[in-house]
């Protein structure tokens, strides 16, 4: 048998096997950002994986970008989710929250009244995204955040992993790709601050170290990973020296003692991130981007990486594990219902 099927310590975190349930924004929240019972179901049949990353989470108001998304920032969410960590617990799993800033991806249509598009600089993001209201809508002209207003929103991912914690998560994950707030602030397009922030890239990683050495801080560093995928141009993103970014992120993580790196294959071929991250990342490696059985069992059994996550596979294989390790077929998700509302699509695939 495997190594992907054995247990494995990432710092504060238990696993009971190498299958890592990666995290998928579903839309299946209230329109207050509030989870479901859908959810509750939906994670608890998946409580095999050796660690759940549940899906990106905003930190606070100001951080919705999408609809039907969930939050973690007031008394309602944190009771919902304990729900939901609640059932997955019971069924022997472990369970992490990703936390995820939207910052300039977003749009009013998707915001509750009252909040801020927020971003390092005042320059829109040119995507579109879905809205239950309008349909598609461009997304929001960003305030600028200040010096001081950077720090606020530092507060708040340190306020969020306390509220996962109370909501009975095991720990969090920084989400560090796909154009969100913390690679906006290491993007050269979304990025043209003259302060501590901006410029050069030990300036532009700034961000994204100071929000986990303040998570690390509040819950335990051995309860706290971080996620990147190098050149990810997702969401109007640009970054001409990718290699450079990851070795400054690795630089600054190497004495934060993270429970483990989520690293992603690079969107270019001239970084090999897995082994780039596997000889400088001193904690547990969770790699991750269309692996399956075989490819899978070979990262682990060669030390390639501790663990693998695996995304599209999850959302309809429930029992993905048992299926991995006997070599059974994997049922095919329906791509037409990843993001509506509903059971259909989310809790329906048959174990």
């Amino acid at each position: 048998m495997s190594t992907l099927f054995e247990p494995i310590q990432f710092g504060d975190l238990a696993l009971k096997n190498r299958v890592v349930m990666a995290p998928m924004t579903r839309s299946r929240s209230t329109d207050q950002a509030v989870p479901t019972a859908e959810m509750i179901e939906y994670y608890a049949q998946r409580a095999n994986a050796g660690l759940i990353v549940a899906e990106g989470t905003s930190p606070s108001a100001d951080g919705m970008g999408y609809c039907r998304t969930p939050g973690i920032y007031n008394a309602e969410q944190i009771a919902a989710w304990r729900q939901v960590t609640d059932a997955v617990h019971a069924q022997g799993g472990t369970i992490v929250l990703q936390l995820m800033h939207c910052g300039r991806v977003a749009t009013v249509h998707n915001k509750p009244a009252g909040s801020k598009t927020v971003a390092p600089s005042a320059l829109k993001a040119e995507v579109e995204l879905f809205t239950d209201a309008v349909g598609m809508a461009a997304t929001d002209m960003p305030h600028e955040l200040s010096n001081a207003e950077v720090y606020e929103v530092i507060e708040d991912y340190r306020k969020a992993a306390l509220n996962a914690r109370e909501a009975g998560f095991d720990g969090v994950e920084l989400h560090g790709t796909s154009g969100y707030l913390p690679m906006q602030f290491m993007s050269e397009n979304a990025n043209q601050r003259t302060d501590e922030f901006g410029g050069s890239v030990e300036n532009r990683v700034r961000f994204p170290l100071l929000v986990l050495k303040a998570m690390s801080e509040a819950i335990g560093s051995g309860r706290v990973g971080f996620r990147f995928c190098p050149a990810n141009k997702f969401n109007d993103i640009s970054d001409s020296q990718p290699a450079e970014t990851l070795q400054a992120l690795l630089d600054g993580i190497a004495t934060l003692n993270l429970a483990y790196l989520h690293i992603m294959r690079a969107h270019t071929r001239k970084i090999d991130a897995f082994a780039v991250a596997r000889a400088q990342f001193k904690g547990g490696l969770i790699i991750n981007d269309g692996f399956e059985r075989d490819t899978a069992i070979e990262a682990v059994d060669s030390g390639a990486a501790d663990a693998v996550s695996f995304a599209r596979h999850y959302i309809a294989n429930p029992n993905l594990v048992e299926r991995l390790a006997q070599g059974s077929p994997l049922a095919e998700f329906n791509r037409d219902t990843l993001y509506s509302a509903g059971p259909v699509g989310y809790t329906d695939y048959p174990a």
